[in-house]
């Protein structure tokens, strides 16, 4: 590839930095602020023309402005004849992947569309809610996954001895399975069930399911109210677990979660810096960076 620009945007400023370092890539400034009415401005420090930029803009709550503000610096760069792709490390309104009920709208479906829409040629996120969204995009889209470095994390902090991963639901399993691999360990799925109306959940420990004396490992891709995980821990530990730490990518954390897996009995929690925050100790920076260098 050419020459790399990176354009960090107000919500994914550092992660951008420590990218470009590592990509040895040159910074195009990007000045905002949000007027008193809401409506955000954005300004490039210098003119983007005919270059390969990555703008980073991450779109965790407020997510309705995070994506706009990513439109509005794509639709600049293009205009100027940029190449733009879209590094989007927490993709908002990826669970909305399909409709689940009658007369429901396909949020990522119009996502997608905006993007293309504002001269994004290619998208990159980390740990999609689900592989199947990609196929929205008209563009290039791609997600990768940040499992291993949240494994290698557990393993340098020695954060468990003897370790089960679990999946709070059948659809967190690949990601279970790859960090057991990682790990050197088995894994297991717990079992879910969601009333599609009003949001509840129930979760139940499948037979066969042996968490007894062991330290388990929680992994899944993002963790909203934290009410799935409460009951997955309650349930691991009620079946002998000897320890319950929780893993994810995204900490989107509404509020009252973290104290709902402290009463659950977790004893400790990681997440990625997809979302910036005190539990984002595991920078994706380099896994980022590593694909990059690959395009």
């Amino acid at each position: 590839m050419d020459e790399v620009y990176i354009a960090p945007g107000p919500a994914s400023t550092k992660l951008a930095e420590e990218t470009a370092k590592l990509l040895r890539a040159k910074l195009l400034r990007v000045n905002s602020k949000v007027f008193p009415d809401g409506e955000s401005y954005l300004r490039f420090d210098e003119e983007a023309v005919a270059r390969n930029v990555f703008v980073f803009q991450s779109t965790y709550p407020p997510q309705d402005r995070h994506l706009l503000q990513l439109a509005f610096m794509a639709s600049k760069l293009a205009e100027g004849g940029s190449r733009v792709v879209a590094v989007v490390p927490y993709l908002a309104y990826a669970r909305q992947h399909r409709a689940f009920l009658p007369g429901e709208v396909v949020s990522l479906k119009t996502v997608a569309k905006m993007m293309g829409a504002a001269g994004v040629k290619r998208m990159i996120t980390v740990d999609i809610h689900n592989v199947e969204g990609l196929g929205y995009f008209d563009i290039p889209a791609h997600s990768i996954s940040a499992v291993p470095l949240l494994a290698d994390y557990v393993v340098e902090q020695r954060m468990v001895e003897n370790p089960l991963v679990v999946a709070p639901d059948r659809g967190a399993s690949v990601r279970a399975e790859a960090m057991a691999a990682r790990l050197n360990t088995d894994f297991a799925s717990l079992e879910k069930a969601r009333d599609r109306v009003t949001g509840e959940t129930s979760v139940v420990v499948p037979e066969g399911v042996d968490a007894k004396g062991r330290d388990v490992v929680l992994v899944d891709d993002l963790i909203s109210t934290g009410g799935t995980i409460a009951k997955a821990a309650k349930a691991l530990r009620a079946g002998g677990a000897k320890k319950v730490v929780v893993t994810c990518t995204h900490a989107l954390l509404a509020e009252g979660a973290m104290e709902r897996m402290k009463e659950a009995g977790i004893r400790e929690f990681v997440a990625t810096d997809t979302i910036p925050g005190e539990h984002g100790r595991v920078s994706v920076a380099p896994i980022v960076a590593d694909f990059i260098k690959q395009l």
